[in-house]
């Protein structure tokens, strides 16, 4: 696509990086067949090639109107349109770029400026956890809309499983980030990722001072903040990086949300015109792994594991019966922002689950997309029921949905009777016999 950057641009670190993005778009409108919204509302401005063109007008030197930025905000950034592009257009990228151009030349409504600010702020704070509590004992009292979004209480075993971290030392170590909601939301997820390392012979390490990855500010409009989240992970990171550490270098930094692990892969280019951080930053980017991509290399051990827990047990217990499969959802972040499929799927059949993908449309959003889901709720809301219409087609009835990202859990399961729950508690509780 010719481009001709207005003066303002030409030069900028944005402006380059978002001109060699332009020009290898060829107009072919095949993104357009695999775009979320714009599947629901037919507008080519609410579909990639709509938003290139709106975008490359602005950087070309047209101001931008609040319309503008209504198609912008409407993008989930799922990048179901980069798997599907055959240019290899980084539309991800510079859909940040847009944005970040338009919020500059256009002011948000005051009521969408606090929304904005009470996401980026509240979502991040230590706070968080017990305003979570607070809501989860007002659940019943509280409106349809804001009951969906508030988690009702873990209890059982589950609850009493949610505080075991495994306490033996291993040679081999990981990081792992705890994120900024997960720990309150849905702490068994960090516990059962850490057991099931601990069971393959890896430590898992989280320290102190690594918070949320960033993602939750950049994509709330603060791309600022959203670095300082960015270096304040890779100082709390970097002595078990460079190995300054008694116990020495850790092997990976390992992600259970894939929002979080897009996010942290991505911190190389995110800090590349940092001197300070840019080099730290790709060393952390190139040690960054998908849990599912760690575990893989794991499987011989988890396996051996589980031979052990059959032949200790005997027979299948009636709740991994046949005619009970999970079917799985994978989080646009893994599988079109990491380019990441099949590997949960295959893991999940190697320890004997029926594990499935939705009939249809397994490709698409679920709506969640981060803070999408509070700022977009109408569209949201659409999303999420076709994505659990596709996964309850899996025949016969799942007993469970599983995916790979704490919004993607939460938002499924506000629209949903049946469990939604992260992969790796299955796999927990299984090799746990």
């Amino acid at each position: 696509m010719q481009t001709k950057l207005a003066p303002e641009f030409a030069g900028t670190p944005d402006g380059i990086e978002a001109e060699a993005i332009l020009r290898k778009c060829v107009h072919c409108g095949f993104c357009t067949a695999t775009c979320p919204t714009y599947q629901l509302l037919g507008d080519e401005l609410d579909g990639p090639r709509g938003r290139i063109y709106l975008m490359k007008q602005v950087l070309e030197g047209q101001e931008p109107t609040r319309a503008t930025q209504l198609h912008l905000d409407r993008c989930l950034t799922c990048r179901n349109c980069e798997s599907t592009c055959p240019s290899g257009v980084e539309y991800g990228k510079l859909v940040d770029i847009g944005r970040r151009v338009v919020d500059a030349k256009v002011e948000r409504p005051a009521g969408e400026r606090a929304k904005r600010w009470l996401l980026r702020e509240g979502l991040t704070s230590p706070l968080f956890a017990p305003a979570l509590r607070l809501g989860q004992a007002l659940r019943p009292l509280l409106p349809g809309t804001l009951k969906a979004k508030v988690p009702g209480k873990a209890s059982g075993a589950r609850v009493a499983r949610e505080g075991l971290w495994p306490q033996r030392t291993h040679a081999r170590k990981v990081l792992m980030l705890m994120g900024c909601v997960q720990p309150a939301m849905k702490p068994n997820i960090n516990a059962a990722t850490a057991r099931v390392l601990d069971l393959a012979g890896v430590q898992a390490i989280a320290p102190d001072g690594a918070g949320c990855c960033g993602a939750v500010r950049s994509h709330g409009g603060d791309h600022g903040g959203g670095l300082d989240d960015m270096r304040r992970n890779i100082d709390a990171w970097w002595p078990w990086v460079a190995g300054l550490t008694d116990a020495g270098a850790v092997e990976a930094i390992v992600m259970n949300a894939s929002g979080c692990g897009v996010t942290v892969k991505d911190y190389g280019h995110a800090l590349a015109g940092d001197p300070e951080y840019a080099e730290k930053a790709a060393r952390v980017s190139a040690l960054t792994r998908d849990l599912s991509e760690l575990l893989d290399g794991l499987m011989p051990a988890l396996l051996a594991h589980w031979q052990g827990v059959r032949e200790r047990r005997g027979a299948e217990s009636p709740e991994h019966a046949p005619g009970a499969p999970l079917v799985f959802h994978p989080p646009c972040t893994l599988q079109h922002g990491q380019q990441l499929r099949g590997g949960v799927e295959r893991m999940l059949a190697a320890l004997d689950f029926d594990v499935r993908l939705a009939a249809s449309e397994s490709h698409l959003c679920c709506g969640s997309a981060g803070t999408y889901s509070v700022l977009q709720p109408v569209l949201a809301t659409q999303l999420r029921d076709r994505k659990l219409a596709a996964l309850a087609a899996a025949q016969p009835e799942p007993r469970a949905i599983v995916s790979a990202n704490i919004g993607c859990i939460s938002h499924l399961q506000s629209g949903t009777a049946t469990p939604v729950r992260h992969w790796i508690e299955l796999v927990d509780e299984r090799l746990a016999g």
